[in-house]
């Protein structure tokens, strides 16, 4: 058979694919698949921005095949009678589609080799697709995993990395192979305003232009919140528009301290994929448990939604969680104090906190979210799983003018520091002409109540 199909999962790219090049080697005619699965729909992780970000990568993908000749097939149903049904249709003997790590890309994964050899068909799947090195590649001698992200960094550093592939010139489809139509960004309801546009051709500009301004300062601004200094390709490495594997070779090429934070970056992403390939269920259960009983109850309720909505009373955690809602991406700084905020200042469960993220996180994966959410939480991998970040302290560091929380907390515009990141102090007219609630607790009551239930678990 010289037919194969290309199943692109979170690979929503052709430059840097080795499935797809590898299908292309081995035979004359390719099918570039798509399945939209309602898994994805039942298990609450088809939410507007990322669906709104998808339909943006889709049709990229489909627009870059058919520059080459080709064209992007579109199906809807189970994963696997679909792969079949397009596989018997185009008398394609072998399959191609990336690795996954989560348990239910592990499952897929088994269920569609069973069906495919059933068939007479062949299933290969590709690592250092969506990661920079394959989970089980990087390994303590004792274990299947490392549990503490500085030792796997000196090991993954180490790694011999492969190179770059080029885009094919040429993509043919075979004839006859229908499609369902592609879908739209604007048949979504819910999306974020400021929700950023999806697709390789946008990565590939978002790249160019933080490669020319924005990796050389990374080291020192990636944490100024006003600054804005990341990167802002983490939705694009969540759908694989743009390749690990390449932006690692990027960042080595720039070089200097910059290049050398980026990178570290990516190997975090590495890290935690490699935690969940070893221990699925980290996805729901802790990692590391502390035993804790989680606040419930109407006033713990009151809480999470204060929190959700940006209405805390405290400035930097409400800024942050108002650029969520805005732009469905949060500032990594703002990511972390927020989920240190929940979990032990106001002593919520971190399951809470990970399911509102994923609600809106254009980013939003179970890798990345969940075991952030555990680091911060201090039931997963972090060392020192009692700290607690003040978010006062926080501010004044990394928002030392207050001009993100100006930005985002409108309310509190004409306030400067400190005011701005304690606007409780205020006194008489000052504060009644501030139209921003009071703090739903004091830090000193909140850390007390984290250390009290702590040392009962």
């Amino acid at each position: 058979m010289n037919v194969s199909v290309v199943l692109f999962t979170a690979d929503l790219r052709l430059r840097d694919h080795p499935p797809l090049r590898a299908a292309g080697d081995a035979s004359r005619q390719v099918v570039p698949l798509f399945v939209r699965d309602p898994a994805v729909d039942r298990a609450g992780f088809a939410v507007p921005n990322r669906m709104a970000f998808l339909a943006d990568c889709l049709r990229d993908l489909d627009a870059g095949l058919r520059e080459r000749g080709g064209r992007l097939i579109v199906r809807s149903g189970d994963v696997v009678a679909q792969v079949c049904t397009v596989a018997a249709e185009a008398g394609a003997g072998d399959i191609h589609m990336a690795s996954d790590v989560s348990a239910y890309a592990q499952h897929r994964e088994e269920r569609l080799r069973r069906a495919l050899e059933a068939q007479g068909r062949r299933l290969h799947v590709h690592d250092t697709v969506t990661t920079v090195q394959p989970p089980g590649v990087v390994t303590p001698a004792s274990s299947d995993h490392f549990a503490v992200f500085t030792p796997y960094f000196r090991h993954w550093e180490r790694q011999a990395l492969r190179g770059v592939l080029t885009a094919p010139r040429a993509v043919r489809v075979p004839d006859g192979i229908g499609s369902e139509p592609l879908p739209s960004r604007g048949s979504v309801t819910g999306v974020s305003p400021r929700l950023a546009t999806g697709g390789e051709a946008e990565a590939r500009r978002r790249l160019a232009a933080w490669l020319r301004r924005g990796i050389d300062d990374y080291a020192d601004r990636q944490d100024v919140l006003a600054a804005d200094g990341t990167s802002r390709l983490s939705p694009h490495l969540h759908f694989g528009t743009l390749s690990p594997v390449e932006l690692v070779h990027r960042a080595r090429e720039a070089g200097g301290p910059g290049g050398e934070a980026f990178t570290r970056q990516l190997a975090w992403r590495d890290f935690h994929r490699q935690v969940l390939a070893a221990r699925p269920d980290a996805s729901t259960a802790d990692y590391r448990t502390r035993h804790d009983r989680w606040r419930s109850g109407p006033a713990a309720e009151r809480d999470l939604r204060a929190w959700q909505e940006g209405c805390t009373g405290y400035p930097l955690v409400d800024a942050a969680m108002r650029q969520l809602r805005h732009e469905g991406w949060m500032h990594n700084r703002g990511r972390l104090l927020t989920a240190f905020f929940l979990t032990k200042t106001l002593y919520v469960d971190w399951r809470a906190g990970a399911r509102h993220f994923l609600d809106l996180l254009v980013d939003g994966d179970v890798a990345n979210n969940q075991l952030n959410w555990q680091w911060a939480a201090g039931t997963g991998t972090d060392t020192r799983p009692n700290r607690v970040l003040n978010p006062v302290l926080q501010a004044r560091r990394y928002d030392p003018a207050g001009a993100y929380v100006r930005r985002w907390v409108p309310e509190l515009a004409r306030l400067r520091p400190p005011a701005v990141f304690e606007p409780w102090r205020l006194r008489g007219t000052g504060r009644a002409a501030v139209d921003y609630p009071d703090p739903v607790v004091g830090l000193a009551e909140g850390l007390a109540r984290f250390k009290e239930a702590r040392a009962r678990a």
